[in-house]
């Protein structure tokens, strides 16, 4: 059956927090529970200027965002883009990427085809109740079928 999700909330009622990779704030719309696991849709609130992720690839999933708000620079491959609201960036299995919050705030859609370990990968930043180490960072990238290739953007 379809299903409704407003604006602001997430479809299992949490909102996981990125504590250690960024400052951001996830809501997930879509999961990989609704899909038989073929894709997870969430809504990030950036929190994070001039921060974002270090360059990784995800082993087996496609992903795209959608900017709502805000601007952001994002690295696919070797390329660089600046992002603004309304643009859409896809960033394909295999292939390094990251991204830097310009802006004081930002809001994007982010998608994961298929769902894979994204969920899991999000709950396990959001437990995290201390700084974790760099070796802990690349433990929850590599458990969740990502691997870290470089720095964040600056």
């Amino acid at each position: 059956e379809g299903f409704k999700v407003k604006s602001g909330e997430a479809r299992s009622g949490k909102h996981y927090r990125m504590k250690g990779v960024t400052l951001n704030v996830l809501d997930l719309k879509i999961s990989a529970n609704d899909t038989e696991g073929a894709l997870a849709v969430f809504e990030q609130n950036g929190l994070t200027p001039n921060g974002g992720p270090p360059l990784h690839i995800h082993l087996y999933q496609d992903e795209f965002f959608y900017i709502i708000e805000g601007e952001y620079l994002f690295q696919v491959g070797n390329e660089k883009h600046q992002m603004k609201p309304g643009d859409t960036i896809f960033l394909p299995r295999n292939i390094q990427h990251a991204f830097m919050q310009l802006t004081e705030k930002g809001k994007v859609i982010v998608s994961y085809m298929p769902a894979g370990k994204m969920e899991d990968f999000f709950k396990t930043t959001d437990s995290w109740t201390s700084p974790p180490t760099e070796t802990e960072i690349t433990k929850a990238f590599e458990d969740h079928d990502m691997k870290i290739t470089g720095l964040p953007l600056n």
